[in-house]
């Protein structure tokens, strides 16, 4: 579970809740049915309306990974590619088409059987930097979609309050409700600009962070299979990918720097 997304959406919204009951609101004032209707729908519509229906199929599951925390491997690609690198140096590159059947990503997996097949070092790069490339364009989809949600649900607001609006200045014989039919108005505009800052943009931005730190794992994965290929000493290798884990955003490569440095430790003992 990605606890900083659970945590920032309900911190975000119980504290603009706390404030409006410590100017003394009351809390059934903030839910109306017909405002979330417009505001909600009015978005979802228009989310639908921008994107192909084969590509909203995966709303769930970008949902999903925004509230999971995922580490990509990036501790196992770490160990596999430093144990083939070698394992190749001692035995050549053949000897390591029986250890693919141990290695679970795909992505590795297709590099290194490439390097066994004897491929290219440039088509080896291409073919790779092309699966690369195909991810991120899946992962912008994404991405645009909760984009195009946080700048639809602001407009939807403002369309419900002035619906609301249209409506009490059509029934203005009852003065006596006036104030409570402005106010139920104004709700609308409220739902969709805390929807939009509290939700969809905060969701979406989530996303490229964990599209960038898959990219940087793959990135890491590309070096060190070229490595592999070129056929540089293992230690060589160890720095590239220590270089790599460094930059790589978030801290998704916390847990492989963690067990670099306890190694780095127990080598100078």
């Amino acid at each position: 579970m990605d606890l900083s997304t659970s945590i920032g959406i309900i911190a975000g919204i119980g504290f603009l809740v706390a404030g409006f009951l410590i100017e003394g609101g009351s809390i059934g004032s903030l839910f109306q049915l017909s405002a979330a209707l417009i505001v909600f729908g009015g978005t979802i519509g228009a989310v639908v309306t921008s994107f192909p229906l084969k590509e909203l199929q995966k709303v769930p599951q970008w949902f999903k990974l925004a509230f999971t925390d995922k580490s990509f491997g990036i501790s196992e690609a770490y160990e596999t590619l430093i144990r083939f690198a070698e394992k190749a140096r001692r035995e050549g590159l053949l000897s390591l088409e029986q250890e693919l059947e141990t290695v679970e990503d795909r992505f590795t997996k297709q590099g290194m059987q490439l390097v066994i097949d004897g491929t290219d070092p440039e088509i080896t790069r291409e073919i790779l930097e092309s699966n690369i490339a195909v991810m991120e364009k899946r992962h912008r989809v994404g991405i645009s979609v909760f984009e195009a949600a946080g700048g639809y649900a602001p407009t939807m607001g403002i369309i419900g309050t002035v619906m609301g609006l249209v409506h009490v200045l059509g029934n203005l014989s009852d003065p006596n409700s006036l104030s409570g039919s402005i106010a139920s108005a104004f709700l609308a505009t409220l739902y969709g600009i805390s929807s939009a800052n509290l939700i969809w943009l905060p969701i979406a931005s989530k996303l490229k962070m964990k599209d960038k730190a898959e990219v940087s794992a793959m990135e890491m994965v590309l070096d060190g299979i070229l490595s592999i290929q070129a056929g540089e000493n293992p230690s060589i290798l160890k720095e590239k990918l220590k270089t790599h884990i460094g930059n790589m955003p978030q801290s998704k490569g916390k847990d492989a720097e963690d067990n670099l440095n306890m190694d780095a430790e127990g080598a100078s003992i």
